[in-house]
């Protein structure tokens, strides 16, 4: 062996992506320490393989990166995908290859090299976990005061009731809890008690048996009855009749109720978490809501902030429609510019994420580019209907925001900066930092 190839191969040996080449029938030539510990496979097994014995990776039938370098003669750099190691586990990584030629420049084979990327994706994972719950996006302290008692939450089987402004995502907070519950595998059933008269609605909930009135030719279960096993979702509970309360009241109960037209009751063990836009607690003062309804279905109160409390989630949510949308309609849309989010960022959202939501949807529809931009806004956002007072820079929203969200810290922890800097999310020097910019005191004034 010549000094040179021992050289090489020491520098093989020492760097910590795995390496291997291949010759003209893909059968793996070199196989360094790296790529023994990412597969998991030791080199005296690998040599003399075919690749894709070895790494069983997910581009191997579709995409192979080394294939495509080997016809075309251009290098790949950095795709990524998984391999299955010899344990059967899955491993990300990323891939770049080249192609190896003789000293006349004849193509002899292949050389790739992967990294693995477990420890990224466990951060990337990590941090995703910070500002997600279930289908809930969000980056607020307000909304991480939620999701931190989410897991208590939806590992009880009490009533809950979520209260919030029309659009603030009520239904989707329930399906959350629903989905971290161990009821998760059992049916979610929701219900709009606004949306059906008290007559339907009835047997909407409890169902009937035949003949319980002209057209009822056979059995039909109510809600509670095919909720059994799962969650029930009651929306707009506020809007419940007083009989209907009566009935509601006597389900959280003794879990009991009666189908039209029968002569026995029926029990279900669905669990019901309630939702109104309504206060409710008002609602009982005025006599509007029965007290005694009221404590049962109060039994956990979660309140839903509006969009304008927490506007600094709107990138974040713009973010996540577009992701969406882009896999629904097929399209490619990076993101949308500095100045349509500006005016994003500007709005009062009185239909909260619903309507952030509708507006890009609309976006997505008239955008012709890449980019959504200041055209593809509504003309009520955009065209001149906003004061201009209104129209702020990013800057200063975000300044406004970051001051909002330390000023509630020190409100709900009191002059404890570490305790602040913990529950923003950010280091107490930071915290510092940005408290002398925005001109905050210790006291959070």
């Amino acid at each position: 062996m010549t000094k040179r190839a021992t050289t090489t191969e020491a520098i093989l040996e020492s760097i910590s992506d795995g390496v291997f080449t291949v010759d003209s029938d893909w059968r793996i030539t070199t196989f360094n320490r790296a790529a023994e510990e990412i597969t998991g496979t030791p080199r005296e097994e690998a040599v003399g393989k075919v690749c894709s014995d070895v790494f069983r990776c997910s581009m191997c039938e579709t995409g192979c990166a080394l294939r495509e370098t080997l016809a075309s003669g251009r290098p790949v750099i950095g795709r990524t995908g998984f391999i299955i190691d010899a344990h059967g586990g899955r491993v990300p990584i990323s891939v770049s290859t080249a192609v190896l030629r003789d000293s006349r420049g004849r193509i002899t084979g292949g050389a790739e090299t992967f990294r693995n990327l477990s420890e990224i994706e466990a951060l990337r994972k990590e941090l995703r976990g910070r500002c997600e719950a279930g289908d809930i996006v969000s980056r607020s302290p307000l909304m991480k005061r939620i999701f931190e008692v989410l897991p208590a939450v939806a590992a009880s089987t009490s009533t809950v009731l979520v209260q919030g402004e029309t659009g603030t995502g009520k239904e989707l907070l329930a399906r959350t809890i629903h989905s971290m519950s161990p009821r998760s595998q059992g049916p979610f059933v929701a219900v709009n008690c606004s949306a059906l008269p008290d007559t339907l609605l009835e047997s909407e909930l409890f169902g009937y048996k035949a003949g319980a009135f002209t057209g009822a030719g056979k059995d039909k279960p109510g809600r509670f009855a095919l909720a059994r096993g799962g969650t029930l979702f009651l929306d707009e509970i506020g809007e419940l009749a007083p009989p209907m309360q009566v009935k509601l009241l006597r389900f959280l109960q003794d879990r009991r109720f009666e189908p039209l037209g029968a002569v026995r009751s029926e029990s279900s063990d669905a669990r019901v978490i309630t939702a109104t836009n309504r206060d409710l607690h008002a609602a009982m003062k005025e006599g509007g809501f029965r007290e005694d309804l009221y404590y049962r279905v109060n039994v956990m109160r979660i309140e839903m902030p509006p969009l304008r409390r927490r506007l600094e989630d709107v990138p974040i949510l713009v973010d996540s429609f577009i992701g969406h949308l882009n896999k629904v309609q097929g399209r490619s849309i990076r993101g949308i510019s500095p100045e349509a989010l500006s005016i994003l960022m500007a709005h009062d959202w009185p239909g909260n994420v619903r309507e952030l939501e509708n507006v890009i949807e609309r976006a997505f529809i008239v955008c012709s580019g890449e980019t959504i931009g200041i055209e593809s806004l509504p003309p009520e956002l955009s065209g001149g209907t906003i004061p201009a007072k209104r129209l702020r820079g990013m800057r200063e929203t975000r300044r406004e925001t970051d001051a909002a969200a330390i000023r509630a810290a020190f409100a709900r922890l009191g002059d404890r900066p570490s305790a602040v800097a913990k529950d923003l999310g950010i280091h107490r020097s930071t915290l510092y930092r940005m408290m002398k910019a925005l001109g905050i005191e210790r006291n959070g004034s």
